[in-house]
């Protein structure tokens, strides 16, 4: 898709997926609450990102914005398990916004291009 192939269609592509992976493991941890031995994960895009928007990268292909899911720190509770629900809820509503934002930043670029297009 050519609206992928340039720098700001792969930034907004590459956003959109990691709020989504993020949205996963936040349910995953969150289905697991009550799991004993269980270890909550987190998704972090957001460096990969700031790092390609930096780099001054001129080219989809010269942006490599993979997101990383790493282990939380939280403490651990009576049953072994260190998924916090109040931290996993607050990280759904924060992904949720992120989510509508980035779709109507994409929204508003397809707008944009096909106004361009009819013109």
């Amino acid at each position: 898709m050519s609206f992928l192939s340039d720098p700001v269609g792969a930034i907004l592509g590459s956003a959109l997926d990691g709020i989504s992976l993020r949205q996963r493991v936040i349910a995953d941890n969150i289905a697991n609450v009550d799991t004993p031995h269980y270890r909550a994960s987190s998704v972090d895009f957001e460096t990969n990102l700031r790092s390609a928007i930096g780099s001054g990268a001129t080219s989809a292909g010269e942006l490599t914005l993979a997101p990383t899911l790493a282990a939380t720190d939280t403490p651990v509770g009576a049953n072994d398990n260190n998924v916090d629900l109040r931290k996993e809820t607050l990280a759904a509503v924060q992904s949720q916004f992120q989510y509508q934002m980035i779709t109507r930043a994409t929204s508003d670029r397809f707008d944009l291009i096909k106004t361009v297009a009819a013109s």
